[in-house]
């Protein structure tokens, strides 16, 4: 086993996992601490140390919100520490790997972690690198600046470093991942075998990094999971980045908030107050995000992406069966005819005409999963582009057990694409746990060979799963008696959306304009407490 390696900084020692067969590097510094100077500054090289550096133990979570203190479902599921260390110095990665020479080459993850770009950190129970360690796979997590620590913009920063101005989280993500380029031998990984995933906000983070050139290269293959959010009735939605000129407006609005006046003022706050300014400020004002920045954020991603301008790497990419339900908001026939002949013009009659669209829930008309309808439309055009790799679809619609009676909610295929179930508090049984290893072992394959399709534990092969295409709508269902594949079977609503959607994206020209939204229909969508 690799117990001890060496990186461009220095020698690091890690410990054995539970499975004493796979050792875990804790808390290696892959920049320098994003303090004093280098707060609200691209991530700077780590500094050398001597001796060998203990890696036994996480290091601290980048600032946010004290977890563990509310009541929402993620408190209960995963944030469950309010005693976790947080510090501004949180520039570290872990690693996981079953190599016992530095010269296996093994194929490798890099995650980068959800929590709408506000919350969240890889030390988080279910990203346990493990069970990918077991099956050949070097895992390595990233932590990364987050809120208004990773995401302010203001004209003084834009001033100072025009080049870098601001996603910093961004920045510090995709320095992880050039760490790994540089170092993953060392731990028995393969640096031309990369696969760079995520989850919610570190889905929308993967789209970020695969649609940067810089990138471009750097990794070969990618996962989104519930990472392209929009609506199918408005334009406008998660995930569209705004431009720098709004980012540097509400940068500035949250000095006056802070009460400085300049960005040295600000660098010289305690980053506890600015956080606890900052948990305030972003419950009256727009949350802190990625913005484009023509450095590593240089359009929509999801448009590029669909265009064929990314890395151009085979991708995986789904969505749980419940998550983001958009639907009109409308309070009757009248108001719903209204505002279907407003966003659907010419055709409104021929959405109308579908009878799904007149069942009426609490909340709305039309209900349809917005994150699959945008999947599927990226897809398709993507497929249609100059150089399209293959895409392969998921839905997860398993039962999910617990007094709550969750229904498939966004985020809970964590548990089940690392194989962490045991850490869960719900009373899993035998079938989540068999649908858990085929996840885990389609997700194995698709990092090792940029196809899931492959054989389960018991040499049986697995259910095949083939790209999406236009002659071939093949998806992957996790259903509660396991994966199970085969051809959609859309409703007439949703292959109404499909349509619709995929001919918006065509006219849709990469410039500021195509991030205006067209006459807009009030929608609604299931909110969420923490993404």
């Amino acid at each position: 086993m690799i117990r001890e390696a060496k990186t461009e900084n220095g020698w690091v020692r890690g410990i054995e996992a539970a499975d004493p067969r796979i050792t875990v590097f804790k808390g290696i510094p892959f920049a320098a601490p994003p303090i004093g100077e280098n707060r609200w500054r691209a991530p700077q090289p780590a500094a050398d140390w001597e001796g060998i550096r203990d890696a036994s133990r996480f290091a601290p979570i980048s600032m946010q919100s004290t977890p563990g203190l509310g009541t929402d479902v993620y408190c209960k599921e995963w944030h469950v520490d309010p005693e976790i260390p947080m510090d501004e110095d949180c520039l570290y990665l872990n690693v996981w790997t079953s190599a016992k020479s530095v010269d296996e080459k093994q194929p490798v993850l890099v995650w980068y972690f959800g929590g709408g770009l506000q919350w969240g950190y890889p030390s988080e129970m279910e990203f346990d690198g493990e069970r990918l360690a077991k099956r050949g796979v070097v895992v390595v997590t990233v932590n990364y600046r987050i809120n208004c620590f990773g995401f302010l913009a203001h004209k003084e920063l834009t001033k100072e470093a025009p080049e870098a101005p601001t996603n910093f989280g961004n920045l510090d993500q995709q320095a992880g991942l050039r760490w790994v380029v540089r170092n993953i031998a060392s731990f028995g990984g393969d640096p031309e075998q990369i696969t760079i995933a995520g989850q919610s906000a570190g889905a929308g983070s993967v789209l970020t990094q695969m649609t940067c050139p810089d990138n471009f290269g750097l990794f070969q293959r990618a996962v989104i999971m519930s990472g392209m959010i929009r609506s199918p009735y408005a334009e406008e939605g998660m995930g569209i980045p705004p431009s720098l000129d709004e980012a540097e407006k509400l940068g500035e609005k949250f000095f006056n908030y802070l009460g400085v006046k300049t960005l040295a003022e600000a660098r010289q706050l305690d980053a506890k107050y600015i956080r606890d300014c900052y948990d305030k400020f972003m419950y009256e004002n727009e949350i802190m995000v990625t913005s484009r920045d023509n450095n590593i954020c240089i359009g929509d991603p999801i448009r590029l992406f669909a265009q064929g301008e990314y890395a151009g790497v085979p991708v995986l990419a789904g969505n749980t069966e419940d998550e983001f339900p958009f639907m009109i908001d409308a309070q009757n026939e009248e108001e719903l005819e209204k505002k279907a002949s407003a966003w659907f013009c010419k055709k409104a009659e021929e959405f109308l005409a579908i009878p799904q669209v007149h069942e009426q829930t609490k909340d709305g008309y039309a209900p349809v999963s917005g994150m699959e309808l945008m999947t599927k439309a990226a897809f398709l055009l993507n497929e249609k582009s100059v150089k399209p790799a293959n895409c392969y679809y998921y839905r997860f619609a398993p039962d999910i057990p617990g007094e709550d009676h969750p229904g498939t909610f966004h985020s809970v295929d964590l548990w089940f694409f690392f194989e962490t179930l045991a850490k869960c508090w719900r009373p899993f049984v035998g079938r989540h746990y068999d649908l858990a290893r085929q996840m885990c072992n389609y997700w194995a394959n698709f990092i090792k060979y940029g196809d899931p399709n492959g054989t389960d534990d018991d040499g049986k092969v697995l259910p095949k799963w083939n790209p999406y295409q236009e002659n071939d709508r093949a998806e992957m269902v996790f259903t509660a008696q396991g994966a199970k594949s085969g051809n959609e079977k859309n409703s007439k609503l949703m292959e109404f959306l499909l349509s619709d959607r995929i001919e918006r994206m065509k006219k849709a020209v990469c410039s500021d304009d195509c991030y205006i939204a067209e006459q807009a229909v009030f929608f609604w969508h299931k909110p969420l407490d923490k993404i």
